[in-house]
């Protein structure tokens, strides 16, 4: 383990509790700096996720800021999505499915640097 991987995990630890996507930045530097596989660091991020997103509820719950409807209908709906999707993943090439976040992060950068402020009248 070196110095860096540490920063990068506790910056990207850091931004995953606050909902900015610290676990995608993770992804990026894993591949693109570590050296990972895209799966493996897919599975690191899941784990770190696991690690990050207990104390980030317990926080956010505290100060009420939790909508357990919400909560509900992502667990109904988003965990047999996240079984098929990996179902899918894994029999995707490797090379196809980085070029598939790629885009996924262009999408993601380009909507959010359009995007309206909430307060901006549309």
């Amino acid at each position: 383990m070196n110095l860096l991987g540490v920063l990068v995990g506790a910056a990207t630890g850091v931004l995953s509790g606050c909902g900015v996507g610290g676990g995608t930045l993770l992804v990026i530097y894993l591949t693109a700096v570590a050296g990972l596989e895209q799966y493996q660091a897919g599975g690191v991020n899941l784990m770190y996720f696991l690690a990050c997103a207990a104390p980030a509820l317990v926080s956010h719950a505290r100060r009420g800021r939790v909508e357990w409807q919400g909560v509900v209908w992502c667990l109904v709906l988003g965990i047999p999505a996240a079984i098929a999707a990996g179902a899918v993943a894994g029999q995707l090439d490797v090379g196809l499915l980085r070029r598939l976040f790629g885009l996924l992060m262009l999408y993601v950068g380009i909507k959010e640097v359009f995007a309206r402020k909430p307060n901006e009248k549309t």
